[in-house]
């Protein structure tokens, strides 16, 4: 009888199970977020609380990351796992803030768009020293989502004059791409687990 916790997808005994698992529900949250007229669907809150959901998500996810690695100063990949989890911390601020109502347009800048300008640049230096530490296509994907995400930040901007976003309609398109390429690298993930999972044995193509 097949073991499924060594060759199926369902393995939550596996900490880099669990890393893939997380990442994929996190992205998929900033991923329906900004979609053109879900807002519009469940409400202003509602939308707030699955950016929020999804930033809990890719904390918890890059917390499990951290862990994983160990401590290791020396080597780019420690690096690259702690600076990702500060990234995600500053998303939990950024959209913990954007759930309050009655804010200013400064407030607004200081607390919720100050916050995510800085997750940005934690995830685009993170997935930097990622791909330098391992040149893989799951890397190469997570720093163009880290390339979107740091567009959509600056375009979050709200103008002081008007209080409205620098340019919404490219901070939601280049949220939903950048989310895409973390979903599409945290599947990636998944599957890798799940072939370091497989006994060479069993592995296809093997006798």
């Amino acid at each position: 009888m097949t073991d499924p916790e060594t060759s199926g997808w369902w393995a939550p005994r596996n900490a880099s199970w669990w890393i893939a698992v997380l990442f994929i529900a996190g992205s998929v949250c900033f991923a329906v977020g900004p979609f053109p007229g879900f807002v519009q669907l469940v409400g202003a809150a509602a939308d707030a609380a699955v950016f929020f959901a999804g930033s809990l998500l890719f904390t918890a996810a890059a917390a499990l990351q951290c862990v994983v690695t160990g401590f290791k100063p020396r080597r780019i990949d420690w690096w690259a796992a702690v600076v990702q989890l500060v990234g995600t911390l500053f998303f939990n601020v950024s959209t913990f803030e954007a759930l309050q109502d009655g804010l200013s347009t400064a407030q607004e800048n200081r607390l919720i768009w100050a916050p995510d300008v800085f997750g940005c640049i934690c995830f685009l230096v993170a997935s930097g020293l990622a791909w330098a530490a391992a040149r893989s296509w799951i890397a190469w994907i997570n720093l163009a989502g880290s390339a979107a995400f740091a567009i959509a930040g600056v375009a979050s901007y709200f103008v002081p004059d008007t209080g409205d976003v620098l340019d919404l309609a490219a901070a939601n398109l280049t949220t939903v791409i950048g989310a895409l390429c973390f979903l599409a690298g945290a599947v990636g993930l998944l599957v890798e687990e799940r072939r370091a999972r497989i006994p060479a044995a069993r592995a296809p193509g093997r006798r």
